[in-house]
């Protein structure tokens, strides 16, 4: 799946992944999707939960390496 952008969160702890997230999704167009690295074990959980309270679209994961990539699809606001 292709991605409009994409943050490297690696070697950040919660909640910051998910606050560099949702500060980069409020900027993206609508339908476009954002594509978060990380390393924080916690992400697993708190970028799912995110996207259920936020109304945007959880995509699914892929592992890469240490890190797992996380896609999110903004919601039309």
């Amino acid at each position: 799946m292709t991605w409009d952008e994409e943050i490297d969160a690696t070697g950040l702890l919660c909640p910051l992944p998910v606050l560099k997230a949702r500060k980069r999704l409020k900027a993206m167009q609508d339908g476009s999707v954002l594509r978060l690295i990380a390393t924080d074990p916690a992400a697993v959980v708190d970028v799912p939960h995110f996207c259920n309270e936020s109304g945007h679209s959880f995509l699914g994961t892929t592992q890469e390496g240490d890190a797992t990539a996380y896609l999110i699809r903004k919601v039309v606001s």
